[in-house]
C-alpha cells in the first residue's frame, strides 16, 4: 500500500508542477513556438514519468483512492502560482487545501491495499466500444460542443484511460500491459481528454471546466472500480469513504475556481489584431 500511496502522491505533485511549468512558458511565447522551450519540454517529460508513477499505484490500490489522489494535483497548482506566476490565494483556497489533504488520509486508510484483479468477460470490448463512442462525440463536439460538454468528454477520457489502466495492470509485467487492446484504450482516450480539455478552455471559463474534469475522474473510476472491477472498501469505512471522497471533491471543485488555477490552466490569448490604417500597438 504505501509504495502504491505514495506513486500516486509523487504522481499528483509531478502533474501539479508540469501545469505551472507549462503556464510559466505561455507567459514568454504563444502558439507553437512554446512547444520548442525547453522548460514545455521538461514539463511533458515529467507529465510522462507521472503517468509511469499512476500506473504503479493503479497496480496497488483501488481506483477510488488512486484517482481521488490524482485529481489533488490541483492543492499542487495553487500553492505553486502562487509562488511561480504571484497569484493571490483566496482564504478558501486554504480552507480547500487542508480539507483535501484531510479527506485524501480518509481515503486511503478506506482503501488500503488492493492489487489489481483479473477484468470480467467482455471488459476489454466494453472498453474498446465506449472508447470510439467517445471519440465520435468528441469529433462531433469539438467544433461547436459548449465548454461543458467538451469537459465532460475530457473527464470521461481521463476517467476510461484509469479504468483501462487499472484493468491492464492485471497482467504480468509492462511489457505486457503495453501489448494488449487496453493499451490502445489507454493511448486514445488520453489523447481525446487532453484535446477535449484543451478546447474547453478556450470556449469557456477555467474554473468551470477543471471542476467538471475533476469530479468526473474521481466519481466515474470509483464507481466502476467497485462495481466491476472488485474494489472494495474495508469493513466499517463505507461511511468515511463516501464522506472524505465528498470533502475531497468539494475542495477540488473549490480550488478549480481559484484565480491561481485559472492563471495556470488558462490558454496563451494573442491580442486582438488592430483595425485596417490603424498603428499596430506591438510595433
Amino acid at each position: 500500500m504505501i509504495l502504491g500511496l505514495l506513486a500516486a502522491v509523487v504522481a499528483s505533485v509531478a502533474y501539479g508542477v508540469s501545469t505551472i511549468m507549462q503556464a510559466a512558458a505561455t507567459r514568454k511565447t504563444s502558439g507553437l513556438a512554446v512547444v520548442r522551450q525547453p522548460v514545455v519540454i521538461a514539463a511533458f517529460v515529467i507529465d510522462g514519468l507521472a503517468w509511469l508513477l499512476s500506473l504503479v499505484a493503479l497496480d496497488r490500490l483501488a481506483l477510488f483512492v488512486v484517482q481521488a489522489v490524482i485529481a489533488s494535483s490541483l492543492v499542487v497548482v495553487v500553492l505553486l502560482a502562487r509562488v511561480v506566476l504571484g497569484t493571490v490565494l483566496r482564504r478558501i483556497d486554504g480552507v480547500a487545501v487542508v480539507a483535501v489533504i484531510l479527506a485524501l488520509v480518509v481515503i486511503s486508510l478506506a482503501g488500503g491495499d488492493q492489487p489489481a484483479v483479473t477484468p470480467p468477460a467482455g471488459f476489454v470490448a466494453w472498453m474498446l466500444a465506449g472508447t470510439g463512442a467517445l471519440v465520435v462525440v468528441a469529433l462531433l463536439a469539438y467544433r461547436s460542443g459548449s465548454p461543458l460538454l467538451l469537459a465532460a468528454i475530457a473527464g470521461l477520457g481521463y476517467s476510461a484511460a484509469a479504468i483501462a489502466a487499472r484493468g491492464a495492470n492485471a497482467s504480468h509485467g509492462l511489457l505486457d500491459t503495453i501489448l494488449q487492446p487496453l493499451a490502445l484504450v489507454i493511448v486514445v482516450s488520453g489523447v481525446v481528454a487532453a484535446l477535449a480539455y484543451l478546447r474547453a478552455l478556450e470556449r469557456g471559463p477555467v474554473g468551470s471546466a477543471a471542476a467538471a474534469v475533476s469530479v468526473l475522474e474521481v466519481v466515474v473510476p470509483g464507481i466502476v472500480g467497485i462495481a466491476v472491477l472488485g474494489d472494495t472498501i474495508r469493513s466499517g469505512w463505507v461511511a468515511a469513504a463516501v464522506v472524505g471522497t465528498l470533502v475531497a471533491l468539494a475542495g477540488c471543485v473549490a480550488l478549480a475556481t481559484s484565480p491561481a488555477n485559472a492563471a495556470a490552466e488558462a490558454p496563451e490569448v494573442s491580442p486582438p489584431a488592430s483595425p485596417p490604417g490603424q498603428p499596430d500597438p506591438a510595433r
